[in-house]
Order: structure tokens, then C-alpha cells, then sequence
């Protein structure tokens, strides 16, 4: 069934219609997914609240035995920040205290190790086992003038290497084991969330240039999404992206406001054909989309 521009935003979990041809009934897309920011959630299909967690975070992953892996914000109780994993009752089952200014990035790994970032005045790369040693430790190029601005979604790819996104230096670069960068893509403003896909391009929101774009092997731009391919310009703070099996496109927009659209869906046509709002005063960091109408999602996360 093609998606039409003549939609329809409902209220709540704002779900978009598509159009029905004769003798069907208009079909709903919905997605159950996980939230992380100021306010940490996991909503089902109708928008329904089925677990929530007592702090911010930066980054977010539901694990295959249903753990939630969370990378936190920097607090009293975290004070360079930390990666836990935690049951749905919000015990914690495995802790790493960050050592320097944050914690941004948390994944866990085929290996059973835990990767995470830390920024501060020697940004870096870690692999942690479940015992809590540190295995992998790949220092990061990165400026340091301003800590919080080093790094963010990084993730371990398929070939052993890290791809890691870095802000106010504008660039995607992949690491090797040894700390040596063995590929990298300018980008047009802040590098937020880069996603290794499949036929080797990489896509990469771009946080306050309120865009996303996908370049190829070579660096190269190949499709771009940005407000002037939207209606009434809704891209606030592109952070958060994720690539479907379908292959559209979801993605954050971290600054809208209560009641403004957080999280919207789009065809590789620019197409808005889902969306997501709610009155809660934090936004969306990152998600992580976890079934389309009530069918879970085939393959690892593409986030």
C-alpha cells in the first residue's frame, strides 16, 4: 500500500493513516519503542507507559532477555556518568562507573562486553567485560575544548571497527582496534547519531543543522532530509535516527516542545507517515523502535 500526502495526524501517539483503496479500512501504523533523555519509557503500540526509570539518560538499548541498557547522565549519585543494565523492576544487574566528564554511548556487544564512551580531557573508547575490566581501551581525536561536544552514538561494527560521531569537530569517523581512524565523512554541522548500513553507506543526524543525510563508501552525500522537505518545518534537534527493515527513516526532534512532534517516521520518498507526541516536558535523546504494529523488528537495530 503507498503512502499519500492526504494523512491524518491523530492525537496521542499521533499515528498516521494511509490511504485505503476500495473495500479497505484504513490501516494505522503503530510502534511500541524506547525512550532516553530527560525522562526514560518504554511505551507499547498504543501509548501505553510499560516501564520507566528514575533518571536521564543519553543513550538506550532493550535487550534480547529484556534488560534495559542505559548509558546515564551525569548526577550526584553518577557524577561522570555510567552505563547500567537493569531488569524491568529496575534492578541493577551490571554497573560501570565513568571516570572522566560523561558517559555518552552505551552497546552491548555479540561478545557479551559492554561499549561505551567516555568524554573529558582524553576522550575515549572502551570495551568493558561483565566483570567490569576494561579490554578495550581506543583513545578518540577529538578536540577538547569542550567536553560534552566530543562525542556521542558511537557503535562496534560487524568488521570489529567503532563508528563514532563526533560534534564540534563535524565528522564520522571509524577506529580500528589501535585507535588509528580508517575512514571518515565530513558533515554539514553536528554529528549526532552514524549508522552503518548494510550496503556499506552511513546515515547520520546531524543534531542542530535539523538535518540528516546519508553518505556512501567514498564520503559522499546520496539523500538528505531536511525541514524544507517537510511540512511546517518540524525537525527541531535531529539527535536520535534509526533505519527500519522497511526502510524508512525515524528520527528525533529532541527540542520540540509539549504537544510538537518528537519522533517521525519517513519514506525514502521524504514521506512523513508516522509521528509521536506527547505533553511530557522532556525530549527524545534517542530510541530505539522495537515493532511495527505489534510485529517485532527482523534483524539488529539499525541505531
Amino acid at each position: 500500500m503507498r503512502f499519500t500526502l492526504s494523512c491524518f495526524l491523530l492525537l496521542g501517539l499521533g499515528n498516521w493513516l494511509t490511504t485505503p483503496t476500495r473495500g479497505e479500512e484504513p490501516a494505522k501504523i503503530t510502534h511500541s519503542f524506547l525512550a532516553t533523555g530527560g525522562e526514560t519509557y518504554l511505551l507499547d503500540g498504543s501509548g501505553k507507559e510499560l516501564w520507566k526509570y528514575p533518571g536521564s539518560t543519553r543513550d538506550g538499548w532493550v535487550l534480547p532477555n529484556g534488560h534495559i541498557l542505559l548509558a546515564l547522565s551525569k548526577s550526584k549519585e553518577h557524577p561522570h556518568g555510567a552505563i547500567v543494565e537493569v531488569t524491568r523492576e529496575n534492578k541493577v544487574v551490571f554497573q560501570f562507573e565513568g571516570s572522566q566528564s560523561e558517559v555518552n554511548t552505551a552497546q552491548a556487544l555479540e561478545n557479551g562486553n559492554y561499549l561505551l564512551t567516555e568524554a573529558g580531557d582524553k576522550p575515549r573508547l572502551m570495551e568493558v567485560n561483565p566483570q567490569g575490566k576494561v579490554v578495550v581501551d581506543v583513545p578518540l581525536k577529538a578536540q577538547t575544548k569542550d567536553h560534552h561536544l566530543q562525542t556521542r552514538m558511537a557503535r562496534k561494527l560487524p568488521n570489529g571497527n567503532y563508528l563514532v560521531p563526533q560534534l564540534l569537530d563535524q565528522v564520522v569517523r571509524e577506529y580500528n582496534a589501535k585507535g588509528e581512524v580508517v575512514w571518515e565523512a565530513k558533515t554539514p554541522n553536528w554529528a549526532f547519531t552514524a549508522i552503518r548500513l548494510p550496503d556499506g553507506h552511513t546515515l547520520i543526524g546531524c543534531t542542530h543543522g535539523n538535518q540528516i543525510v546519508e553518505v556512501d563508501a567514498k564520503g559522499q552525500k546520496v539523500w538528505e532530509l531536511n525541514n524544507d522537505d517537510l511540512p511546517n518545518k518540524p525537525i527541531k534537534d535531529a539527535c536520535g535516527v534509526q533505519r527500519l527493515p522497511n526502510g524508512h527513516t525515524v528520527f528525533t526532534s529532541y527540542a520540540a516542545r509539549p504537544g510538537e512532534l518528537k519522533l517521525l517516521e519517513v519514506t525514502p520518498d521524504k514521506k512523513i507517515v508516522w509521528t509521536y507526541t506527547d505533553k511530557r516536558g522532556a525530549g527524545i535523546h534517542t530510541f530505539q523502535i522495537l515493532d511495527t504494529n505489534g510485529k517485532v523488528l527482523d534483524g539488529p537495530a539499525m541505531k
